[in-house]
């Protein structure tokens, strides 16, 4: 789907014009910032003949809605791409698939985090409801730091069924669950995997828990009951991949 959208921050516009200058219609700076990080992204502005418009900063404000732009902010359109689904992903791959579900994760903040934390690991894909969570929005993207556009992110309208797919396909469903009998590190996280984590005040529903191969807890040391979905993304991810990577070698 296209469209003319916001992205704010140095980090988001600055992976965006790296990676698809063109998509970019204009950019806006605040006209006071001179430091050599501004200096940096005018230079790669001109490089690829992206207008610039220098204003004050109350309309930075304006136009990214009040998040923290740091004095840059881009209006960008999304070129239309084919539609890309779960199996389009699987098809590509040239190594066990490392997914990442998401199962009605409403904060943009924790998305956006959860994405940087997809990228970080080498993801192949983050699978979300298409209703009841957050979307691709601006303040998704800054928080990303350009991982929204670089990891695929695949909203379904079905979770429970994609999973199904998923399992049919041979992708090993481990959900995190504070009740699971296992812990993360005694679980093998190898092979074709997909890591589901559940919204950050309930979960996962009962329909995403019952279609999960098996279920893990990370062991908690302290007095804190749980973390934040992002924070626990973290921590799981970084299992995986230390398991794959053992495999590798």
């Amino acid at each position: 789907m296209s469209g003319a959208h916001i992205i704010y921050g140095f980090h988001a516009v600055l992976s965006r014009m790296r990676q698809n200058a063109r998509s970019i219609q204009e950019l806006a700076i605040d006209k006071d910032r001179v430091d050599p990080r501004m200096k940096d992204l005018l230079s790669l502005a001109q490089e690829n003949n992206v207008r610039v418009m220098q204003i004050d900063r109350a309309r930075l404000d304006g136009m990214a809605a009040h998040g923290r732009h740091q004095g840059v902010v881009a209006k960008v359109v999304d070129t239309p791409i084919p539609y890309l689904d779960i199996h389009d992903v699987l098809e590509s791959l040239k190594e066990p698939p490392f997914l990442l579900i998401l199962d009605g994760v409403e904060d943009p903040h924790n998305l956006g985090a959860c994405l940087r934390v997809a990228d970080a690991m080498g993801v192949h894909a983050v699978i979300a409801p298409k209703d009841r969570a957050a979307g691709l929005n601006a303040t998704v993207r800054k928080v990303a730091c350009g991982a929204a556009e670089s990891v695929p992110f695949i909203a379904v309208t079905n979770l429970a069924r994609t999973m199904r797919e998923l399992k049919e396909a041979g992708v090993w469903l481990v959900g995190a669950a504070m009740e699971a009998e296992h812990d993360l590190f005694e679980t093998k996280l190898e092979g074709s995997f997909a890591l589901v984590l559940g919204a950050e005040s309930t979960g996962l529903r009962r329909l995403t828990l019952e279609t999960c191969d098996a279920l893990v807890s990370i062991p908690m040391l302290g007095s804190v009951e749980s973390l934040n979905v992002s924070v626990a993304s973290g921590i799981c991810l970084y299992e995986a991949r230390r398991q794959r990577q053992l495999i590798k070698g």
